[in-house]
């Protein structure tokens, strides 16, 4: 599982955005994401989370597993 601090976010609109792309990865089993913040379940690679937030148009702070 990953932990990802998001900066940028301050509406439902951009918690749909990134889970909507999150869920999109292949390996993603499951993404709870709120303001600020995302948790991911499955087999995908830090690097990908990464550029698919800032692809969706926020700002990636922190990764960490847990």
């Amino acid at each position: 599982m990953l932990k990802v601090k998001i900066a940028g976010m301050s509406c439902q609109h951009c918690v749909k955005r990134v889970d909507n792309a999150l869920k999109d990865l292949q390996g993603v089993v499951s993404a709870k994401v709120s303001v600020g913040e995302a948790v991911i379940d499955g087999n995908v690679s830090q690097d990908l989370v990464k550029e698919t937030i800032e692809d969706a148009g926020y700002d990636v702070e922190e990764i960490s597993a847990i």
